[in-house]
């Protein structure tokens, strides 16, 4: 059971993601991939699709740009001169995603909510406070997906604006200088294609949920990866038939990854997560790229900071029946601890005295060669660093703490409650060498 339980912990998606179609924006500045909110605009993301398949948006070039506020396109084209684009009817408005930074929306008439056809913008910065409210508020269709987006985004809008009258009187212009203006001059968009690549979303890589959710991670921690586009069609988690001479895939349904450059260990694919483990040598101290690859293609660069310690208990979602998050830890007997009041888990609190076992990722290196990372543990490995728990305050001593046998990269902690604690629920707090961890976690208490 206690197996299970770990690797279902580690495999399974920390939250339900639908999978939302992603654009490829390409522009004379560079391409901006953008995630379509299929799910919560689906009225608008249809109709933007149909421009999109009828390449209306091909060769159009964005008219109006005003700093801080917006770039916009989808109206005007260029061939041989400028063409208005041929509008559709109407889309009914969608408004439910706040014009925050980096979002899609669509541009509409001042008579009505309802009065937008095919012009479409990118928030620059936090529009909200206004375009939330105004005219029914504006419809966000989409997002920029990555970071390098953000910055095409911000290139296009550095673009020196001019007055040309009309609907260009704050176009963005390339090396004008006066009179008529050319196709060179345009910030134009050449295509606008659904990509099968993997996007990844921005900030979308944290440590394992259920051991923390850190915006960090370390050597041999697992990470979870959210985008779209990245796992094809297939949902499933490594077996033991993946692995080869104990040792993890670095490719699992054809989906890579890399972290700073290095092949991670993927132990869950499917369209809109993957998780991997972190290779054991990569360099620490700074942010480094993590990269998704499948069928040939890869996705923009993310990062996340890399540090020599990431310590996380195990934690689920399922342990956190109200305010406060239980950790998980186990009696001798393999049964749960618990107050009773997480689903399906007996009220059997701890007990002064009595030995618990817990399970932890990114507590670092070990005595002896067992990698911290791709390998199943043939042996218990004690870690390097001195690992300190303390229960309510009370220092409980820690009787073994290391890799378990049998699983890849995972920790354990064998750990004899403290004499003396008043019964009820206690803050539980643990330290891998200086690294304090940053969950705030609870575990329940018997009487004496």
């Amino acid at each position: 059971m206690r197996r299970a339980f770990l690797l279902g912990a580690l495999l399974a998606p920390a939250a339900v993601w639908a999978q939302n179609p992603t654009v490829r924006v390409a522009t004379t500045l560079g391409d901006i991939d953008i995630q379509l909110l299929q799910n919560v605009a689906p009225r608008t993301v249809a109709n933007f699709l149909n421009y999109v398949n009828k390449k209306a948006y091909d060769n159009s070039f964005f008219h109006r740009s005003v700093a801080g506020f917006v770039v916009q396109g989808g109206g005007f084209r260029w061939q041989g001169g400028v063409q208005q684009i041929p509008e559709d009817p109407p889309v009914r408005n969608e408004f439910g995603t706040s014009n925050t930074r980096g979002t899609v929306a669509m541009a509409k008439l001042g008579s009505g909510p309802d009065t937008a056809t095919n012009q479409w913008f990118f928030n620059l910065g936090d529009n909200s406070g206004n375009l939330n409210n105004q005219n029914g508020g504006f419809t966000v269709f989409g997002r920029v997906a990555n970071e390098a987006g953000l910055a095409i985004m911000d290139r296009i809008a550095a673009v020196p604006t001019y007055n040309q009258g009309g609907a260009f009187d704050t176009i963005p212009l390339i090396n004008f200088t006066g009179g008529g203006i050319q196709e060179g001059n345009l910030v134009r968009i050449t295509t606008v294609t659904l990509t099968d690549a993997p996007v990844l979303n921005v900030s979308g890589v944290v440590t394992a949920t259920a051991f923390g959710g850190f915006s960090y991670a370390a050597p041999g921690s697992f990470i979870e990866i959210y985008g779209s586009g990245l796992g094809g069609g297939v949902s499933r988690g490594w077996e033991l038939s993946d692995f080869v001479n104990n040792r993890a895939p670095t490719t699992l349904e054809g989906v890579t990854v890399t972290i700073g450059g290095m092949p991670a260990f993927v132990n869950f694919v499917s369209p809109t997560q993957v998780n991997a483990q972190v290779p054991a040598v990569v360099s620490v101290g700074d942010p480094l790229s993590v990269i998704v690859g499948r069928g040939g293609g890869t996705s923009p660069v993310v990062r996340i900071d890399m540090r020599r310690l990431a310590p996380g208990l195990l934690a689920p979602a399922a342990f956190k029946p109200g305010e406060r998050q239980y950790v998980v830890a186990l009696h001798q007997d393999g049964t749960f601890v618990s107050n009773g009041t997480i689903a399906g888990v007996g009220n059997a609190p701890a007990r002064a005295g009595e030995t618990l076992v817990f399970f932890g990722t990114g507590f670092g290196p070990v005595t002896t060669a067992t990698s911290i990372a791709g390998t199943i543990v043939p042996q218990p490995a004690p870690v390097d660093n001195p690992v300190d728990i303390r229960i309510g305050g009370m220092t409980a001593r820690v009787l073994f703490a290391g890799l378990a046998q049998g699983l890849v990269g995972v920790y354990q902690f064998n750990v004899a409650v403290p004499a003396g604690l008043p019964a009820g629920d206690a803050r539980l707090e643990i330290t891998a060498g200086i690294d304090r961890g940053e969950q705030e976690l609870w575990i329940p208490i018997a009487s004496n």
